[in-house]
């Protein structure tokens, strides 16, 4: 099949097209590289530089390609500021989102793979299902739930077939095989928890923050499922072969089933680089929910989905192997210094 790529010079997002190739797909990378690199498009891709703002630019894409199947991965994906900036995510994550969906149906496609979140759900102090009921503690979650309820009306109006992939905390690097390190996090400003921890024994910081010591939580520090972007990349795979076998549509979470604290985290990043680093608590960021733990068995049952990495030493190791031969991702630039 020939797969559109929207997002695809993004970190989950480019390491999805690699795996589309290993498995015998094309592949066209379409991104506007505002947080994408080019350098993380994979050889073998075809590259459209673009935005999903500008319709024109879509409908004459979508005349040019051959497309069969769209994965979607374009987003503002920082918590934090869609609770300062709202209406940015409501546009780029939504409003920009449908433009993609009507002109997909315009051109006759109907199979779409949805980078969605665990942000949908509320906290809960066991597993979650797909099931279980959502409640978004932030706005970008709220614009995950938005778009998953479009595509349920696209379903059901137009024929639009889709999976959406609910991740829990994308992290890691990929390797190739010999642990080469091509692919990892490289955002501008960084906010995920990994990436930002292993920037203090690279020097990059002088310490990682404990954002809240009062959660409902053991260590009082908020409790995630990590899961690697190996792993995602290997679902969405999985995702399109159902879509194209005739599944209609498809909910699943993707996560290890296992939570770690914060404190848990930074422990494992310490034991990892050999760094006692500093770690400072404070005050706790609006939107963040106690416990997100997946329960990741429908996918495994229907899919037959198998993490290669579930356990976070690992998922670290690759990230730190990654941060220490990219110390300032694929430009070769510092970091932009993020505040607290």
């Amino acid at each position: 099949m020939h797969v559109l790529v929207t997002g695809g010079a993004g970190y989950v997002g480019s390491a999805t097209a690699a795996y589309f190739l290993a498995a015998g797909h094309q592949v066209t990378v379409y991104d506007n590289l505002v947080k994408g690199h080019r350098a993380a498009v994979p050889d073998g891709a075809a590259f459209v530089q673009g935005d999903l703002g500008d319709k024109h630019a879509l409908d004459v894409l979508f005349q040019t390609v051959p497309v069969d199947a769209v994965a979607h991965f374009a987003a503002y994906i920082e918590a934090g500021e869609s609770m300062q900036l709202p209406g940015k995510y409501f546009e780029n994550n939504v409003a920009f989102t449908n433009n993609l969906l009507e002109t997909m149906i315009c051109h006759d496609v109907r199979k779409f793979i949805f980078s969605s979140s665990a942000g949908v759900y509320a906290s809960k102090d066991t597993a979650i299902t797909e099931d279980d009921p959502v409640g978004p503690a932030n706005v970008y979650g709220e614009t995950k739930l938005m778009i998953e309820r479009m595509l349920g009306w696209y379903n059901r109006v137009t024929g639009l077939q889709f999976a959406a992939l609910r991740y829990f905390n994308a992290c890691g690097a990929m390797l190739t095989e010999d642990g080469t390190p091509i692919r990892g996090e490289d955002h501008h400003p960084e906010t995920h928890l990994i990436p930002l921890t292993l920037q203090v024994p690279l020097g990059q910081r002088e310490a990682i923050y404990i954002y809240g010591t009062d959660y409902n939580t053991p260590d009082g520090s908020n409790i995630r499922d990590y899961v690697h972007i190996e792993d995602l990349a290997s679902a969405h795979v999985l995702a399109l072969e159902a879509l194209d076998s005739g599944r209609d549509h498809m909910i699943y979470n993707l996560g290890n089933g296992r939570g770690y604290s914060v404190r848990e985290v930074i422990d494992i990043a310490r034991e990892i680089t050999g760094v006692d680093f500093q770690a400072i608590e404070t005050a706790r960021r609006p939107g963040d929910a106690d416990r997100l733990v997946a329960s990741p068995e429908r996918i495994r049952r229907e899919l037959g989905w198998q993490p290669r990495f579930p356990e976070l030493q690992d998922i670290v190791a690759t990230a730190w192997r990654w941060h220490t031969t990219h110390p300032h991702g694929y430009a070769g630039q510092p970091p932009a210094e993020v505040t607290r």
